[in-house]
């Protein structure tokens, strides 16, 4: 089955999406031989600037998604498209942030989060600088010199967040990337990413279990079906932006989109027993 998503709105103005999924499908071999079909014909295009949440049980395909548009792995069939380019490897303009941290251990977490700018030739004033600003933004001025081994699993994921963001990429890949904070800690990363992202306008694409999450965060939120994952529902948000952060998970709009999404996802779910 193929899902076409196309907004004509959401067309730069080369005339493309900034990201498309051109009938994608991913097959993969098993150590048995079998083969496993990790995501059926699949077609999506992403409007730049968009901040695209996807949801969906467990081995829907959500990060077979994201992986191949990082350029890790190729598609079976079909293409990823990034400004009407065929992706094909890994690339700085796509920076994805783990669903666990990978830090370089030799280095500081102020050297973790310069080490983009550094490669990409910005000067060493600029570095410090963007360093300072996202390792305050998530907490971890106080930790800048500390290595990775010496900070907590949830402080190593912030400072994953700070070096993506730091690096000031085209499109940002994010994997689950709250999942090991603690519950205040991560409602506080998703105030910050949101603001980052409504300063910037960077295209992102988040990948999430939780729907409030996903509802507070995205412009628009894909529901996938279990495995072989395709796209069960295509929802914007459209959430007033005058209401304050705190009340808006209590919102008409926001209970009634979750209500909506997790129907849908207890679909997939059951469609996975069956």
């Amino acid at each position: 089955m193929t899902n076409t998503l196309i907004d004509d709105a959401g067309l730069t103005s080369a005339g493309v999406p900034k990201i498309r999924f051109d009938r994608v499908s991913k097959v993969y071999d098993t150590d048995s031989g079998q083969p496993v079909i990790a995501l059926s014909e699949t077609s999506i295009d992403i409007a730049e600037g968009e901040f695209l949440c996807v949801v969906g049980p467990s081995g829907c395909g959500k990060s077979t998604l994201m992986q191949m548009l990082a350029g890790f792995h190729h598609p079976t069939s079909g293409r990823v498209l990034l400004d009407g380019v065929e992706v094909r490897r890994p690339d700085a303009e796509r920076g994805v942030v783990f669903q666990q941290a990978n830090l370089y251990p030799w280095l500081t977490t102020r050297g973790n989060v310069e080490l983009g700018p550094r490669i990409r030739g910005v000067g060493k004033a600029e570095r410090r600088t963007r360093a300072e600003h996202f390792l305050s933004m998530v907490g971890l001025a106080a930790f800048a010199d500390r290595k990775p081994y010496e900070l907590s699993g949830g402080m190593q994921q912030r400072a994953q967040i700070a070096r993506v963001l730091a690096n000031d990429p085209e499109v940002i890949l994010m994997d689950e990337p709250f999942g090991a904070l603690d519950a205040l800690t991560r409602e506080r990363m998703q105030v910050e990413l949101l603001q980052i992202w409504r300063e910037r306008r960077k295209t992102l694409v988040f990948i999430t279990h939780d729907v409030d999450e996903a509802i507070f965060l995205g412009t628009r939120v894909l529901v996938m079906s279990a495995r072989p994952g395709r796209v069960l529902m295509d929802l914007p948000t459209r959430l007033p932006v005058e209401i304050p952060s705190a009340e808006l998970r209590t919102h008409p709009t926001f209970v009634e989109l979750r209500d909506t999404l997790t129907e849908a996802i207890y679909r997939a779910q059951d469609g996975a027993a069956q």
